[in-house]
Order: C-alpha cells, then sequence, then structure tokens
C-alpha cells in the first residue's frame, strides 16, 4: 500500500519501513495552502490542530478519514469557501494534534468536535466528513442535532455511522483483502514532490503534499522517510470495531458513496493478469457490501439525500473532484 489509510471502514494501518537515503540538509518547506492553524484545548489541555481556509457564508468544517490529517483538504477545502467559512480538524493521536486516550472512543471524539465548535463559536455549521469521521458525524447527530445545520458524508456512512442491523457489518468488510498496487520506489522517494507524482500514477489523483508530510518523515536532505507511527491507531480500531450504533440522524444530510470503488489506475495498467483478476474479486465482492449498506442507510433514513459516484475512490473528495463538489455545492445551497 503506497500511504498509511485506514481502508473504508477504517479497518487496516498499513505500515511502510524505506532504508535510509542520502543525508544532506534541505530548504525549509513552506505549506502552500492558504489557511491559518491554530490549536484548541480540549479534554484536560489536549490540544487539537485546526486550519482555517477563511471564506465568507455558514461554516463548514471538515473532519478527515482515518489516519489522515486536515491537511488532506488542502487542496480541496480553498474551493468552498466562495459560499462557505471553511474550516478542518486534526483529531487527537495524529498530526499536530495532542493526544489522550478516552474510556468512549465514540464519545470522547465527538465531544472533541464539539469543544472545537464551541471554542469557535460557530453558528449551526455544516459538517462533512470523510470515512471514519462518519461516527463522528453521527454522534453531533444524535447528542447535539440543534446546533448543526447539515451533515456530508463523504464515503463515511457506514456502519460506524449508520447501523440498523439491515447494513453491511463491519467484519464483513474487515475479511475482504485488497490488492496493492507496488511500493514506491528509491525515485520515488527522493522528494516529496515524486511522491505526489507516484500517488498520481498509482490513484490516478495526488495528496497535498502537507498531509504526505504529515504521514511520514522528512529526512534532512528533503527525501521521504519512514512511516510515523501516530498514537490514534489503535484508538480508531476501537471505534471501528466496538464504537457505538447510531440508527437515527435527525439532521439533514447527504451521503456520497462510491460504488463499485476505484482502486486506483495501477490495475487497468497491471501487466499481471492475476492482479487485475484479483482487483475484480475484490471491488465485485466490495460492492454487494457496499450496496447493501447504501440501501440500509436509505430505507433507515428517506428524509436523507444520497449520491452513487461509479468507479470512485474511497477517497472520493480528491477522485471525483469536481462531482463531490457540485452535490456538496447544492444541498449547502438549500441549506442558508
Amino acid at each position: 500500500m503506497s500511504r498509511r489509510c485506514f481502508l473504508l471502514a477504517g479497518t487496516a494501518l498499513l505500515i511502510c519501513f524505506l532504508t535510509p537515503l542520502r543525508s544532506q540538509s534541505a530548504p525549509a518547506w513552506k505549506d502552500p495552502s492558504p489557511h491559518t492553524i491554530r490549536l484548541i484545548s480540549v479534554d484536560d489541555n489536549v490540544p487539537l490542530e485546526v486550519l482555517d481556509w477563511g471564506g465568507s457564508g455558514r461554516a463548514v468544517v471538515l473532519l478527515a478519514g482515518g489516519g489522515d490529517t486536515a491537511h488532506v483538504f488542502d487542496d480541496f477545502a480553498p474551493k468552498l469557501i466562495i459560499h462557505n467559512h471553511v474550516y478542518g480538524i486534526t483529531r487527537r493521536g495524529f498530526g499536530a494534534s495532542g493526544y489522550k486516550e478516552g474510556a468512549d472512543v465514540g464519545e470522547r471524539l465527538g465531544k472533541d468536535v464539539l469543544a472545537v465548535l464551541d471554542a469557535l463559536k460557530l453558528d449551526k455549521p455544516i459538517l462533512a466528513g470523510h470515512s471514519i469521521a462518519g461516527a463522528e458525524l453521527s454522534w453531533m447527530a444524535s447528542t447535539h442535532p440543534t446546533q448543526i445545520a447539515g451533515l456530508v458524508y463523504l464515503e463515511a456512512g457506514y456502519s460506524y455511522a449508520f447501523d440498523n442491523g439491515k447494513g453491511a457489518a463491519t467484519a464483513e468488510m474487515m475479511n475482504l483483502a485488497a490488492p496493492q498496487p507496488p511500493p514506491p520506489d528509491t525515485a520515488d522517494l527522493v522528494n516529496f514532490s515524486a511522491l505526489q507524482k507516484y500517488d498520481k500514477r498509482v490513484n490516478g489523483f495526488q495528496f497535498p503534499e502537507a498531509e504526505l508530510r504529515e504521514e511520514r518523515q522528512a529526512k534532512p536532505d528533503g527525501s521521504v522517510g519512514d512511516w510515523r507511527n501516530p498514537p490514534g491507531g489503535a484508538m480508531l480500531m476501537k471505534l471501528v470495531t466496538g464504537g457505538l450504533k447510531y440508527t437515527k440522524i435527525p439532521v439533514s444530510s447527504l451521503f456520497i458513496f462510491a460504488n463499485p470503488h476505484g482502486l486506483g489506475t495501477w490495475v487497468d495498467s497491471s501487466p499481471d493478469a492475476s492482479v487485475r483478476s484479483s482487483a475484480k474479486a475484490y471491488t465485485d465482492a466490495l460492492a454487494i457490501l457496499t450496496e447493501k449498506q447504501e440501501k440500509a442507510v436509505e430505507q433507515g433514513l428517506p428524509t436523507a439525500r444520497f449520491i452513487t459516484l461509479h468507479g470512485a475512490n474511497h477517497f472520493v473528495f480528491l477522485s471525483n473532484e469536481t462531482d463531490v463538489l457540485r452535490y456538496m455545492s447544492a444541498f449547502l445551497a438549500e441549506l442558508h
């Protein structure tokens, strides 16, 4: 796997280790994304990194998927600021945010989001979350529905966000093993720009450089080093396997699913027929489970909006940015 992520239901934290490259100093790197950064203390002075891209209108707060930080939205967020003031939160245990383990992970992470909203004094913001962030969205909807105007589930509507017993169980998704692309080679790790190009080559889209730097160490010469080992990984695994169950979401909601899922451009370009065959078997099995979950959510939440993007990656806001922006913008406009 090319990078750290919780696949779909947050089921697998994959870590790579690479041999050291040459060592010499490189110029300091500056994040080009137009945001300010502040730390907001929650829960006994645990600081959470909050990004502010500015903008005007109702606030939109972006929550990253498992293993990611708010910087994963560095390229996406600025495209929302015409009509909204956009923020992003890096959850505890990742990136620049602090960490302290809580007894009930689902409640603790939800309260972290609430504490940030209160500190920012946001009036009925819209929350948009990717992947495992669906649990935080549903916690907010279940416990503080009057404090938010709407929710956007970006490939985040799985069992950790909605589970009425009729959808796809977490265990079913955990049993699926996705084929992995070839890992980056030495040339792909010469610097973070090269790693972005590797991502573009295998995925068809690239991750913001700041996000890659949050996930992997930078060597003195500017080359890409080992994966970081954030303390929040085990916490998220607990959330996936034993978190709260949500059967109602009493807030205006938009669900965007990818189905069938795209695994990346590397699959079709692979010269190995067995790779293409295993990829198809995986996506076919995943499509059945995803459709099962989609139907459960749609039937259980008849007032919610549902969009299915065929062939989109799990990082749907990166692989299908134009589509996601269009559907989000229409949804957000109705909430103003």
